[in-house]
């Protein structure tokens, strides 16, 4: 049977910067949403609105965008990913146009928050799994460099959106923000190819014989956790930052600021992940998130600390989308990663709903203080990485396991063998724990 072998560069580096400029008006815009709230509770824009409605807008946005996936899938393998891309240019572009016109609570759930979630999740899952197709080695990197984007995306909408808000009003800020949406993504869906036959994916939808693997609901747990945490601090910087007494212009720069730092960030994750280990690069960063939590933001009442804390907690906030689809490649293999996005994508429509909705029902619990949302959103890191690790101790598992098969083949004795190598039934792993405790690269 041949084997494919990606180019590992080539036109795999335009692929690269279609997915980073896709991400850029998907996800970074979206990370934009921090401004909009800002805003609608600044001003109370829509009548009888509450902080709870707010929250489901921004939350339904990256849920519908996950919910769509499996649609996303059917039509990939149905009619091919271009045709999956325009299907996300046109969902993005009406619902920002859409938006532009909205007067009411329900207007703005259907058009910044569900249409605008569809269009995001097409291109989304229409693009997710094209840089790591093209590369071997520099995977990691591919799909570091591509997932910046919704950081450069992020700090420039960011900044974008407040001062068109300002200066043209919050209509003309979403028409211009929908034009510039789908001149752009409608030209990189023109650009993107896939290498989906080369490597025989599996597009299936819903494949339930993934739930039979532990190592998959360790990802599963590492995905929730990490979506708890991270739409928290997405969203509710800018916000928070007036609480300290900011202005709405300072928010909008801490919120640009943490979307810089996502996007300095992800790049180096990926690289090192290559070097460093994958799995062991993810945790770590993961745990830092949480950390940064609680001795800087806990901490945080001025611009000048806010700012770092955006730059250093936007490094390591968005590991979970820096590392998704080379973490699950190694660990699930390349057959079976859309399959298993798509189902991750479906778990993740809980926290990325409701999260938001939580954190904010916590500060309004305590008298409007973000004290227990600050420590909710670095427990959940904290977990998501804890998680990951466990997963981590199964793959060294995993590794040792093919180890002894390739002896076997090669007819290495192991030591000790009086002449016979040990039939591979008979091996065994070495203890959960001493895995949990060892410190090697795992890719």
């Amino acid at each position: 049977m041949e084997v494919d072998v990606p180019p590992n560069g080539g036109y795999g580096w335009v692929m690269v910067g279609c997915c980073f400029v896709l991400n850029a008006h998907t996800w970074g815009l979206n990370s934009s949403y921090g401004v909009f709230l800002a805003h609608y509770l600044a001003n109370s824009t829509f009548p009888g609105a509450t902080r709870l409605h707010y929250a489901f807008v921004g939350g339904l946005s990256i849920s519908q965008a996950l919910i769509v996936s499996p649609i996303a899938t059917l039509t990939t393998r149905l009619y091919g990913t271009r045709t999956t891309l325009l299907i996300g240019v046109f969902f993005e572009t009406i619902s920002l146009i859409g938006a532009s016109f909205a007067s009411r609570t329900w207007h703005l759930f259907l058009t910044q928050g569900v249409c605008f979630g569809w269009g995001m999740g097409f291109l989304f899952v229409g693009s997710v799994v094209i840089a790591p197709q093209w590369f071997s080695t520099k995977k990691s990197l591919a799909n570091g460099i591509s997932a910046a984007g919704s950081g450069i995306g992020g700090l420039i909408y960011s900044l974008a959106a407040e001062a068109m808000i300002r200066n043209i009003s919050l209509a003309w800020a979403f028409r211009i923000l929908g034009i510039l949406a789908c001149v752009v993504n409608f030209t990189c869906a023109m650009l993107i190819r896939d290498r989906n036959k080369q490597i025989g994916s599996s597009q299936l939808s819903f494949d339930h014989r993934l739930f039979k693997r532990l190592e998959f609901w360790g990802l599963l747990g590492f995905g929730f956790l990490s979506m708890m945490g991270y739409i928290v601090l997405l969203f509710s910087l800018p916000n928070y930052a007036r609480t300290v007494g900011l202005t709405a212009s300072q928010g909008s720069i801490i919120g640009a600021v943490m979307n810089l730092g996502q996007a300095f960030g992800r790049p180096p994750i990926g690289y090192f992940s290559d070097s460093f280990g994958r799995l062991n690069m993810s945790a770590s960063m993961t745990f830092l998130a949480g950390l940064f939590s609680f001795v800087i933001w806990m901490f945080a009442k001025s611009f000048g600390v806010l700012v770092f804390f955006a730059i250093a907690g936007g490094m390591v906030a968005g590991t979970f989308w820096a590392t998704v689809a080379p973490v699950y490649s190694e660990v699930m293999g390349l057959k079976s990663l859309p399959s298993s996005l798509n189902l991750t994508w479906l778990v993740l429509v809980v926290p990325t709903t409701f999260s938001e909705a939580i954190a904010l029902e916590i500060v309004s619990f305590n008298g409007g203080t973000y004290t227990g949302a600050i420590l909710f959103t670095g427990f959940m890191y904290i977990g998501a990485a804890g998680c990951l690790w466990l997963v981590r101790a199964w793959k060294l598992g995993d590794l040792e396991a093919q180890a002894a098969v390739a002896e076997k083949e090669e007819g290495v004795l192991p030591a000790g063998n009086a002449g016979n190598v040990v039939p591979i039934s008979e091996f065994q792993r070495s203890p959960f724990v001493k895995r949990m405790l060892a410190w090697q690269k795992v890719v």
